[in-house]
């Protein structure tokens, strides 16, 4: 299964142990346990005291890199050693040393780094409120409940759920739900 985990490495040499851990792929013949090295980066736009425009590219997380690894039950002992051991890397975030496994980051924090960064699109949601939607799971389970409001901010729908007779809203997440 493949899950990124963030490496911590000298502020200033995350360029430098990407290309590193890149090359060190390619020479111990682990393309199919590491997928992706990545360091966020953003452009930004600055004047400098001549009124010139330059683009100045900045690190999102200095001192960090991202790092896509295939894992199974346990990460592969060799893939652990060989990142853990390029040079200017100080460890894994979320390893407390002695051995232990690092922390794979939460699915939904990376798809939103990689939003940010526009590697992976918004997903497009065709429900509008008025739309009658089917709860796929939670306690509402197989309901038709109607939607009387969307904030595509936080990913929920609100809809009105009948208790003893009067409506109630309700908010639910937009994955939980089918469009009727």
């Amino acid at each position: 299964m493949k899950r990124w985990y963030i490496v911590t490495t000298y502020s200033g040499y995350e360029n430098s142990v990407k290309t590193d851990l890149e090359r060190r792929r390619e020479s111990y013949n682990m393309q199919d346990l590491i997928y992706q090295v990545l360091v966020p980066e953003e452009i930004e736009e600055v004047v400098d005291k001549k009124g010139n425009k330059k683009q100045k590219v900045n690190k999102i997380f200095p001192g960090y890199v991202f790092v896509e690894m295939e894992v199974g039950k346990e990460m592969d002992e060799d893939v652990w050693f060989m990142v853990r051991n390029t040079p200017k890397v100080t460890g894994f975030l979320g390893s407390s040393g002695g051995g232990t496994k690092p922390v794979p980051v939460a699915k939904s924090e990376m798809d939103e780094i990689l939003r940010k960064l526009g590697m992976v699109t918004e997903p497009k949601f065709d429900i509008e409120v008025g739309d009658k939607v089917e709860v796929l799971d939670g306690s509402f389970k197989d309901m038709i409940l109607e939607v009387s409001a969307i904030n595509l901010e936080k990913k929920t729908l609100t809809v009105l759920v009948d208790f003893l007779g009067r409506y109630t809203p309700m908010d639910i997440q937009i994955d939980q739900v089918k469009k009727i």
